[in-house]
């Protein structure tokens, strides 16, 4: 495997991993913040909302001292990682998932739960349900937060330290080369960034655009 295949594919499973970890959180806390109503709630919401705009260096530097040396879980030797990097993306990715969710969950939230109660579904029933009745919804979020975590570089290199081999991943790749004055192989992997940034963005438009004509 040469090295541009190298920094794709580690590119890609640690944006897959965040993501998945990502969705997990995401998917429950949109649920609750689209079915209940309360002032605690609408200021979770607010939350989440400010956070979608988070700047990432910000998140970089909160995982960073966490994990760094010194840190509370400095003792596992993350830093560096593609641990550390995952954590440092979940961070910024899940108010980005939840933020595209739960607006979908709360436009329906009425209707569903009479419907719920009269059909009596509990539990998984209940869940399975509204992941359907939502679906096109989620999954454009869940693209939305691989979009995102596929397009960062600030907290990636934070943490990560951009090491070769180890968490090199295709946006610190191209600052790298570009800083090194090597433009051929900055373009090579800027053009693999524009080709799956381009892929996943139509994606989740498709399925937005889907939800919405599902809602009408």
């Amino acid at each position: 495997m040469n090295e541009i295949s190298q920094i794709v594919f580690l590119t890609l499973k640690i944006c897959a991993f965040s993501t998945f970890i990502s969705t997990f959180i995401s998917i429950g806390l949109a649920f609750l913040l689209g079915l209940r109503h309360n002032r605690l709630i609408n200021i979770i919401k607010m939350l989440i909302n400010a956070l979608t705009s988070l700047p990432p260096v910000i998140a970089g530097v909160i995982v960073y001292l966490l994990f760094s040396r010194n840190g509370i879980f400095g003792k596992l030797s993350w830093i560096y990682t593609p641990k550390v990097i995952i954590i440092a993306q979940v961070i910024i990715v899940i108010p980005i998932i939840c933020a595209n969710i739960y607006p979908a969950v709360e436009s329906i939230s009425k209707s569903f739960l009479l419907t719920s109660r009269a059909l009596g579904l509990r539990g998984f029933k209940f869940l399975i349900q509204l992941i359907k009745e939502v679906e096109y919804s989620v999954i454009s979020a869940i693209i939305s937060g691989f979009g995102r975590s596929i397009s960062e570089v600030g907290a990636v290199m934070i943490v990560g330290g951009n090491v070769r081999f180890k968490t090199r991943v295709l946006t610190s790749a191209i600052v790298l080369e570009n800083n090194k004055g090597n433009y051929e192989m900055s373009l090579k992997l800027g053009l693999i960034l524009m080709i799956i940034s381009l892929i996943v963005s139509f994606t989740a438009m498709f399925f937005r655009e889907s939800a919405n004509a599902k809602n009408q």
